[in-house]
């Protein structure tokens, strides 16, 4: 029944119409493009190099005579999946090490808040400049890791703070009371009860992570060649922006649209799950 009306109050937000249509083309877009594409993403054309966009190459062509319309697409498949990735696993173990925390208390409370607050001084950019170079042979898995776990502390505090509240509920100590694990209790009751700050917590790391992605990319700490993701496709296209402006207006167009409709969406979905909110 909740999930009937969460989706009512979602479906009469504009913002979040307009988010839900944008993020449904761009996927389809990223997905179902590349199949009406004259070219695939690794093909080169030696008769264009940096060719601006015309019939048979929609989006030009890059300085090495890739098609412009298949990299991008590429770029941004690569982007989404990131994205997506970076939002499940860092949403995830917030919720784990935020309600562990605030179940368990004393000692248990003590080491993972202590592990939260030294992940948060750290420079996560940094080490995340100084650790991707290292893994440039291995998957590019080690690279989501990496923006995953620098992504959930805050988020897990905010678990823990509500946890506190949670555990002196009827229902859970009922479930003590009847002789459940206090792991059981945790991923039943509590998480399941945290379920709307979690999915607005995870609807948002996607377009941060998207941004991180980009960032760490367009400085050369992100997916390697030969491979692509929007962030790459910027970086190079910002060299020859004002000359090829298709090499840099395809690619960040296409950024600026993916984060500002995944951002809609969550901003609608905070308003369906919490009315009280946009007052």
């Amino acid at each position: 029944m909740r999930s009937k009306v969460v989706l009512r109050r979602l479906l009469r937000n504009k913002q979040a119409r307009y988010g839900c249509v944008a993020l449904i083309v761009l996927i389809a877009l990223a997905y179902v493009g590349p199949f009406f594409g004259s070219y695939d993403w690794t093909d080169k054309d030696f008769l264009s190099f940096l060719s601006a966009p015309d019939g048979d190459h929609w989006w030009g062509t890059t300085s090495i005579g890739q098609d412009m319309f298949a990299v991008t697409l590429r770029g941004m498949q690569k982007s989404i999946i990131i994205g997506l990735l970076v939002a499940l696993i860092s949403t995830g173990l917030a919720a784990i090490v935020g309600a562990f925390a605030g179940y368990f208390g004393g000692w248990v409370d003590r080491a993972l808040m202590w592990g939260v607050d030294l992940l948060l001084v750290l420079p996560s950019f940094l080490i995340i400049a100084i650790v991707s170079p290292r893994l440039r042979d291995g998957s590019w898995m080690w690279f989501v890791a990496l923006l995953a776990a620098f992504s959930w502390m805050i988020t897990s505090r905010v678990v823990r703070s509500m946890t506190l509240s949670l555990r002196e509920r009827e229902y859970v100590l009922a479930a003590v009371y009847m002789g459940i694990p206090r792991w059981k209790i945790i991923f039943r009751h509590i998480v399941p009860n945290l379920s709307s700050l979690l999915i607005i917590d995870a609807t948002l790391n996607v377009s941060g992570a998207i941004i991180g992605e980009a960032a760490l990319s367009f400085f050369g700490f992100g997916i390697q060649p030969p491979d692509v993701s929007l962030g790459t496709l910027i970086a190079e296209g910002s060299r020859n922006a004002t000359g090829y402006p298709w090499l840099f207006a395809f690619p960040a167009g296409l950024l600026v649209a993916l984060v500002l409709s995944v951002n809609l969406i969550g901003d609608g979905l905070r308003d369906a799950l919490d009315p009280g909110s946009n007052s």
